[in-house]
Order: structure tokens, then C-alpha cells, then sequence
């Protein structure tokens, strides 16, 4: 499996902006797909997933401003980011998890929050 992510930016605190991870490859091996997120000299945290069937699930710190959604015709997954805050400055990167448990992952793409 290939990620290709795009969609970083600089947004002003309050702003929102879409994250993009395209797919290739062996898609039918997914099990799930995230967004994790590394900001300068902490771990890199999970943001948001899509498992197979749809459900989703976030990390408190974003819940009700991003959603995570996948357009199976486009074999692509989205970040929607809403009510950004200069805490999400990070860079985000897109994972996919097979059902035999092999992760992959994107480059990275940066957000930055900030006025």
C-alpha cells in the first residue's frame, strides 16, 4: 500500500482546512485508515480513524471539530479540520493498517496554526 497525502497549510486559529491521503496498491488488504499527528519534541499521536466498516473514532482533543471521512470511488481519505487551534500545529500523516496488522505510511504533510 502507497499513501500520498497533501492538503498542509498555514491557517489562522479558528480557521479549517481538508487533508487528503490518496491510496494505491493492495487496498483491498486495508482494515483501517488514520491520521496521526507529531508536534516538535512530542510523540506521534493518533488523530482520527475510519475502520472498514465505517466506524470512526477520534482523539478527545479534536472530537467534534474533525471528521474523518473515505471516498472509496477515489480511494482517498480526508481530514476535515475544523476550529483549528495553534495546538494542532503539527505534521499530520496518514497510516493504514492491513488486516494482518502491517502498517503504512504517508509523508508527512505540515499544518501550521498561527496569526
Amino acid at each position: 500500500v502507497q499513501l500520498q497525502a497533501s492538503g498542509g497549510g498555514l491557517v489562522q486559529p479558528g480557521g479549517s482546512l481538508t487533508l487528503s491521503c490518496a491510496v494505491s496498491g493492495s487496498i483491498i488488504s486495508i482494515k483501517s485508515m488514520g491520521w496521526y499527528r507529531q508536534a516538535p519534541g512530542r510523540q506521534r499521536e493518533l488523530v482520527a480513524v475510519i475502520i472498514s466498516g465505517g466506524t470512526t473514532n477520534y482523539a478527545d482533543s479534536v472530537k467534534g471539530r474533525f471528521t474523518i471521512s473515505r471516498d472509496n470511488a477515489k480511494n482517498t481519505v480526508y481530514l476535515q479540520m475544523n476550529s483549528l487551534k495553534p495546538e494542532d500545529t503539527a505534521v499530520y500523516y496518514c497510516n493504514a493498517e492491513s488486516w494482518s496488522k502491517i502498517q503504512s505510511w504517508g509523508q508527512g504533510t505540515q499544518l501550521t496554526v498561527s496569526s
